[in-house]
C-alpha cells in the first residue's frame, strides 16, 4: 500500500511515520510538510508544500491509504481563525483532493468529545471535519477518538500535570476510560487500521483503542 500522511511532524504523525516505513505492508510513504522531516529512508517521499494551495498539488495526491494527524493546540495557533484553518480547512481540502483522486481509505485522527454540536470551538470544529470527510463517501472510512494524549518530551506544563493526575486516579481503579495515552501506542494502532478494517466507517475511541485490534469494534 502506498501511505500519505498530514501533519507528519506532530508528536502522533512522527511516530506514525517511522511505523508505516518499518511496516512491509506499506511500499511507500508521502509526507506532505511545510519543510523538511529530516529523515531519510528508501520508501520515503517528502513532498514540500503550501496547505493553503493544495491544489497545486493535486497530481501528488495518489495513493491507496490517507492518514490525517494535523492539529494544533489555540495557544500554538494563536487564534481561532488559524487553529480552524490548521485543524479543519486543511485537513478537509485534503481529503476532497483525495477523494477526488480514488484513494478509497482515509484516517482520521480526531478526539474524544468531538462534535458539530459541541459549545467548546476545538470539539466542534473536529465534530465537523468528522461529519464533512464522511459526506465525501470513502470506501474505508476510519476514526480514532482519543482521549488524553501522553507525548513524549511534551513541554506543555498543564498537559503534563493532566497526564500526571490521571495517571495517580488509575492506580486506584478510577477514570480507567480516560487514561492517558502515548501517542507512540496511538501510532501504532492507526498504522495497522486500515489493514484490518472492513471498507466501511468505523469509529474507534476511549479504552477501545488500547484494545484494538484485539476487541470487536
Amino acid at each position: 500500500m502506498k501511505a500519505l500522511v498530514i501533519g507528519a511532524t506532530g508528536s502522533t504523525g512522527e511516530f506514525l511515520v517511522d511505523q508505516l516505513l518499518s511496516d512491509n505492508d506499506y511500499t511507500q510513504v508521502t509526507v506532505f510538510v511545510r519543510r523538511s522531516t529530516g529523515k531519510q529512508h528508501p520508501k520515503l517521499v517528502e513532498q514540500i508544500v503550501d496547505f493553503s494551495t493544495l491544489d497545486a498539488y493535486k497530481n501528488l495526491i495518489v495513493g491507496d491509504v490517507v492518514f490525517s494527524c494535523l492539529g494544533t493546540t489555540l495557544k500554538a495557533a494563536g487564534s481561532k481563525e488559524n487553529q480552524l484553518k490548521i485543524d479543519y480547512d486543511i485537513p478537509l481540502a485534503f481529503a476532497a483532493i483525495a477523494r477526488e483522486n480514488d484513494i478509497p481509505s482515509f484516517v482520521l485522527l480526531s478526539a474524544y468529545g468531538a462534535s458539530s454540536k459541541s459549545r467548546v470551538f476545538y470539539s466542534e470544529i473536529k465534530g465537523k471535519l468528522e461529519e464533512q470527510i464522511d459526506a465525501l463517501n470513502f470506501v474505508q472510512y476510519i476514526i480514532f477518538k482519543p482521549g488524553l494524549l501522553q507525548r513524549a518530551g511534551s513541554d506543555r506544563f498543564g498537559e503534563k500535570m493532566m497526564v500526571h493526575t490521571i495517571k495517580l486516579v488509575n492506580k486506584i481503579g478510577l477514570f480507567r476510560k480516560f487514561r492517558p495515552l502515548p501517542t507512540s501506542l496511538l501510532a501504532e494502532k492507526l498504522a495497522i487500521a486500515p489493514k484490518v478494517l472492513p471498507n466501511s466507517k468505523t469509529v474507534i475511541e476511549l479504552e477501545k483503542i488500547f484494545e484494538f485490534p484485539n476487541s470487536r469494534i
